[in-house]
């Protein structure tokens, strides 16, 4: 179903003429293979080619990445500049903010809501603000890893959630006892 989801917004895309990744890379913005970018996404195209995403990166909604900061141009007459990169295989949860100058790392997940002011390193799992890293990629994956063995777990056919009828939609509701479950 995931690649179904891919598909239909490569096709939404072309229909509206909308790419973000392609704009991106018309800007100047490095954008590496197999990227995502959900709806509402905010790439500092100004400055642009200060920025590289890396393969296999999802920036969920809403989630902003900003090269400069005109906070000192009415007082210093210079505003900020700062490179970003973001690494491999990660994942920026919905209405984060990556500030200028920080670097993320290969494999990191930054939750919801983060505003990264600073490095994270690779294989960590960040949230809040300012973000701060809150474990290790590892312990993160065993703890889901254990709460999925007491937790329900729907197939593919479950994902298409705009096209599932109600009576399945409240039998995913029901099944979630502990208010939490996975989609495949």
């Amino acid at each position: 179903m995931a690649h179904l989801r891919r598909l239909a917004q490569i096709v939404a895309n072309r229909l509206t003429g909308s790419d973000p990744v392609k704009e991106c890379r018309s800007r100047g913005v490095a954008v590496g293979e197999r990227t995502v970018f959900h709806a509402g996404v905010i790439v500092d195209f100004s400055h642009g080619f200060h920025i590289e995403i890396g393969d296999d990166v999802t920036l969920a909604p809403r989630v902003h990445i900003l090269a400069h900061d005109a906070s000192t141009k009415k007082h210093l007459n210079y505003t900020r500049l700062g490179k970003v990169k973001i690494g491999n295989r990660v994942f920026v949860g919905a209405d984060s903010i990556v500030l200028p100058g920080v670097f993320i790392g290969d494999d990191v997940v930054v939750g919801a809501g983060s505003v990264v002011t600073r490095d994270i390193p690779a294989r960590s799992v960040a949230a809040g603000n300012p973000a701060r890293v809150v474990s290790s990629l590892d312990e993160f994956l065993e703890k889901r890893r254990r709460e999925m063995e007491t937790s329900p777990r729907f197939g593919p056919e479950y994902a298409d959630t705009d096209h599932l009828p109600d009576a399945v939609k409240k039998e995913m509701n029901d099944a979630m006892k502990n208010r939490i479950g996975y989609i495949l």
